[in-house]
């Protein structure tokens, strides 16, 4: 039976999902706001066609202030392609945890957002998780740490010398490389486990300016001047990501689905990055 895959929200991660099937036995469609080319506008076009034929969903829109945009734009529509559909993946964020200042939270860790974006992801979990229960999707959760990979890293930053290095003791933030996001999900859809619920993380939560410094050693670059955080100027949307410090567990989709990170540090990752960027110009 041929695969066929529908992403609702063709942003970073769904294109870079698209683009690893591209020499697969998988059909895939997607859609973002504009539609073109490549992608159908949502909203404004009509899905139902679309789900029906669809065998796999991800989901990769993010809720806002009037709940999930797609179960409230949709959601009857995927309640009623759930018997033809084989796997679901939601694509949430470590932000459901909250603060556990720079302590170790798992899957199984109480939910205890510390932002009101964290907040919206635990109504949106829920919101789906209600649909599953009720129309049998094959539900898959997938918590996402900070994501990085090419086009989205610190190098652009620095070479332009406007990386800010902000310090706030005891402060550390999980990442994950955007082709490990792609292992999980295609791992996933291997093997379906339908209700269960992944962090997506690379092995090393670390502090923000360490990144940043490991960067500019990479390129040559003097290392930015530290800034307190406490009296730093920042944006609120800035600021709100320091406001939760924890390390993510990422056992389960080691075991369960038996993915071995490509770079399980940042120092990994963003070598890779900077190689792939020179291979790119030569």
């Amino acid at each position: 039976m041929e695969n066929r895959l529908l992403i609702l929200g063709m942003g970073y991660t769904g294109r870079a999902l698209a683009q690893a099937l591209e020499t697969t036995r998988w059909q895939v469609t997607g859609t973002s706001r504009e539609g073109g080319r490549d992608t159908l506008s949502w909203p404004g076009t009509d899905l139902r066609d679309a789900l029906r034929e669809a065998t796999h969903l991800l989901v990769s829109i993010a809720p806002d202030e009037a709940g999930d945009p797609v179960l409230n734009g949709l959601g009857d529509e995927i309640a009623a392609a759930a018997p033809g559909l084989r796997w679901v993946g939601y694509l949430s964020t470590t932000a459901v945890y909250g603060d556990h200042g720079g302590g170790w939270v798992d899957e199984d860790t109480p939910l205890s957002p510390a932002t009101r974006r964290g907040e919206l992801r635990v109504a949106a979990e829920a919101a789906w998780q209600a649909l599953a229960a009720r129309s049998g999707l094959p539900l898959h959760i997938f918590r996402l740490a900070g994501i990085y990979g090419p086009g989205r890293g610190p190098f652009a930053k620095l070479r332009r010398g406007t990386a800010r290095r902000i310090v706030k003791p005891g402060q550390v933030f999980s990442r994950i490389h955007v082709e490990d996001i792609m292992q999980v999900l295609r791992a996933s859809m291997t093997a379906p486990n339908p209700g269960r619920i992944y962090n997506v993380c690379d092995d090393e939560a670390a502090p923000p300016e360490d990144v940043l410094a490991h960067a500019a050693g990479l390129l040559g670059l003097p290392v930015p001047a530290a800034e307190d955080y406490a009296s730093a100027e920042m944006s609120p949307m800035a600021r709100s990501f320091y406001a939760e410090s924890k390390r993510v567990r990422n056992d389960r989709i080691k075991r369960e689905l038996g993915v071995r990170l490509l770079y399980p540090t940042y120092r990994e990752g963003l070598r890779a990055l900077l190689e792939e960027e020179r291979d790119g110009q030569g």
